[in-house]
């Protein structure tokens, strides 16, 4: 009898201690493009959410920290499923999100489960409008579009033909270029858009150069920027007069050193450079160089920083790791990033964050994105 007793006693006290072991594990999935042609993309936030943990830790609020890390290779459908199978092996929060069509795959799981849903690199606007369980650590495009039209107008540029590719960050892009630069007296000329999957800017560029604006305004994603410059070249755009302007992601730092001299003296406007000045941006790059072997660009500030929301959220929630109270708890977070300030904004979940123009300059024999002009605290002006 007693024996029986005991028995019971020990199967009771290891099913209780089953849940409590799961539960004093904080698991992340993180669902990247770690193979197909956004790669880049998923590199470099694999990379930065490694140097977190590396130099802040494996623990928080007493809770272990487990990232698991999925490859969708771009593609939605993939995105979609592996979301919907780390949902139901009860992560504690998603992560990732290489590109748009990506996010917007994934939001309505994150809704109906409650789970967190950190998008550190797709940046369309509307993207934290399709469920109240994202919050973004990365920016949008009109938040760095705006800034670059406003100097493009005050530099005596008054025709522009906006390139994007198409889908919603491009459109968003063109669609904030054109508001802005109109509104301080410029002419968009043509709205060109350029399929995302095997890009071919040829026929484009040439309608560029047919039509000979002051400048053509470019928006491509993280990686392509390569692709662009090299049929830029074969065009002969780089002794034609026709400016280059653009968002950040075409002198992308993981790629710029490939895509050549052809892009000194290009003015782009984005949200960090590897060559920010800072404290804390200099022993960031070093310690992301050490750690990866490579340069960090944009997107790793976006994982870097979406990490640093969820172990901002689990102290400030004591460990607990409710879904909506994490998310409430991210809300109106401030921090100082390697890129500058930021806040997150507890109306949008989107960041609020500093916006540089930068010109490509070589420097020691490498090309950098050298900041010459900052516009402070820029919300996402989609969201008023």
């Amino acid at each position: 009898m007693l024996k029986t007793w005991l028995a019971r006693c020990a199967l009771l006290l290891v099913v209780a201690a089953g849940p409590a072991a799961a539960q004093d594990t904080v698991r992340i999935g993180l669902i990247l493009p770690m193979t197909g042609p956004f790669a880049s993309t998923g590199r470099q936030i694999d990379g930065a959410v490694k140097l977190w943990m590396q130099e802040h830790g494996s623990t928080v609020a007493g809770k272990k920290i487990e990232v698991i890390v999925k490859d969708d290779a771009g593609t939605p459908d993939t995105t979609r499923r592996l979301a919907q199978e780390l949902v139901n092996d009860k992560v504690n929060v998603l992560a990732g999100f290489g590109l748009t069509p990506l996010a917007l795959a994934t939001a309505p799981i994150a809704t109906q489960a409650k789970v967190p849903m950190i998008v550190m690199a797709a940046a369309t606007s509307s993207i934290t409008e399709q469920s109240p369980m994202i919050v973004r650590s990365g920016f949008t495009l009109p938040q760095i579009t705006t800034p670059m039209a406003d100097w493009a107008a005050k530099n005596n540029i008054k025709k522009v033909i906006t390139l994007v590719s198409d889908y919603g960050p491009g459109i968003d892009a063109e669609n904030a270029f054109k508001a802005k630069f109109s509104a301080e007296g410029g002419q968009v000329t043509d709205s060109l858009r350029v399929p995302l999957r095997n890009p071919d800017f040829a026929p484009f560029l040439q309608k560029v150069k047919d039509e000979q604006p002051n400048a053509v305004f470019v928006f491509v994603p993280s990686g392509v920027g390569s692709i662009f410059a090299k049929q830029f070249v074969e065009r002969g755009f780089d002794k034609s007069g026709v400016r280059l302007i653009a968002t950040g992601d075409l002198t992308d730092d993981d790629i710029l050193n490939d895509m050549g001299d052809v892009t000194l003296g290009v003015i782009t406007s984005m949200h960090y450079s590897a060559a920010h000045p800072s404290a804390a941006n200099k022993a960031y790059v070093e310690g992301f160089k050490k750690l990866n072997g490579i340069r960090p660009n944009f997107h790793s500030v976006g994982g870097y920083d979406g990490m640093r929301l969820i172990y901002m959220a689990l102290e400030k929630t004591k460990g607990n790791t409710d879904g909506e109270a994490l998310v409430n708890a991210m809300k109106g977070l401030q921090f100082e990033s390697p890129r500058g300030p930021v806040t997150i904004d507890p109306a949008t979940r989107d960041p609020i964050q500093n916006v540089y123009l930068r010109k490509v300059e070589k420097q020691n024999g490498e090309l950098w994105n050298v900041e010459f002009s900052t516009v402070p605290a820029v919300k996402d002006p989609m969201h008023k």
